[in-house]
């Protein structure tokens, strides 16, 4: 068990960018089912966010939203210009590779991605969940899938297990 460290006190919120912030609502809030819980931003010609961001001349508009105890800020900026991510980046490569999401039902989030017509590396293994005689589940279930940009995503149902702990 590791020790708190003095003034960390938990994750905020992960950024990320994308190319159509129209689609990218559509992929968390509609398929995902986020919440906006404040109004979203837009700038340019600031030079404090300039500084803050590290690029000089940004221009960009954003929203928050929150899926359970994360939130969520997602970025399309339109300065400077973007280069085009890989869609089929590995998640072996440098950098953050996913996001995960605790969900309550895998089998539903996955269907929802799947009708989106969103790329899944696998369908979540569901036999590793197992109910007890009293109801009580047991076990978890995942999978990697990409939004419409390419950014991976995890999709993970927890129960009573030694293996992972859940949210």
């Amino acid at each position: 068990m590791s020790r708190k460290l003095p003034g960390v006190l938990g994750v905020h919120h992960i950024g990320v960018s994308v190319p159509d912030l129209v689609k990218a609502r559509e992929f968390y809030l509609d398929i995902l089912g986020a919440v906006e819980e404040v109004q979203p931003l837009e700038w340019a010609d600031n030079p404090f966010i300039d500084k803050v961001v590290g690029l000089a001349g940004s221009a960009a508009r954003q929203f928050f939203c929150r899926l359970g105890n994360l939130q969520i800020e997602v970025f399309e900026y339109s300065a400077p210009p973007q280069q085009p991510l890989d869609a089929g980046r590995g998640v072996n490569e440098y950098g953050y590779t996913h996001i995960a999401l605790q969900v309550d039902d895998v089998a539903a989030v996955h269907a929802r991605i799947v009708a989106a017509g969103l790329p899944v590396h696998t369908p979540p293994e569901l036999s590793t969940i197992t109910t007890d005689a009293d109801g009580t589940k047991r076990g978890y279930s995942g999978t990697y899938c990409r939004d419409f940009f390419g950014n991976v995503f995890e999709i993970l149902e927890i129960h009573q297990t030694d293996e992972i702990q859940p949210i």
